[in-house]
């Protein structure tokens, strides 16, 4: 299945790390917020890091704006727990970590690399009534920007017209 923009997003249960503790959790889970779901490779990487510690510390800006941050790849939540244990910057993530492990996941939101048989990165903005609102798709070897998202986020939320390049915060078109 391939999602696209506007259409419903594919609801998911999976096991999630969520600080130290392993538990279940569903897109539905957070029906009515803004949902930030993304995906990253692998753990025990070195470009994957860097992107959740960059979510992490603006996790208040995504709360302001009511959304949720969901992250997660195809590793389990053991493999989750045991990486943020031993990295340092990881250890503080105030975001649940999903576990893919079917990759059904991947293969719902239409990153499932092919060859690799590990996600992309994925990022998916998902509104509080569970429609996709927008899409993001890096290669393995590029960082996504968590500015950019921001950027989106906020302009999404105006529900108004918002020109290229519009920072957050800024002016929306009139017609």
């Amino acid at each position: 299945m391939s999602i696209m923009v506007g259409q419903k997003a594919p609801e998911f249960t999976t096991s999630a790390l969520v600080g130290r503790d392993i538990t279940e959790i569903s897109l539905s889970d957070y029906s009515g917020k803004w949902v930030v779901l993304f995906f990253y490779p692998m753990d025990f990487t070195f470009v994957c890091p860097t992107e959740l510690v960059d979510f992490n510390n603006h996790i208040d800006e995504f709360e302001d704006r009511d959304a949720v941050l969901l992250g997660g790849s195809t590793d389990t939540a053991y493999s989750h727990l045991g990486w943020v244990k031993s990295h340092e910057d990881l250890g503080d993530l105030k975001y649940p970590l999903f576990a893919d492990v079917s990759k059904q996941m991947a293969l719902d939101y239409g990153i499932l690399h092919p060859e690799d048989a590990v996600a992309l990165r994925g990022t998916f903005i998902i509104d509080p009534e569970g429609n996709l609102r927008w899409v993001n798709v890096n290669d393995l070897n590029v960082g996504r920007s968590v500015q950019e998202t921001l950027r989106v986020l906020d302009a999404l939320q105006t529900d108004e017209l918002c020109a290229c390049g519009r920072e957050v915060g800024g002016a929306t078109l009139e017609l």
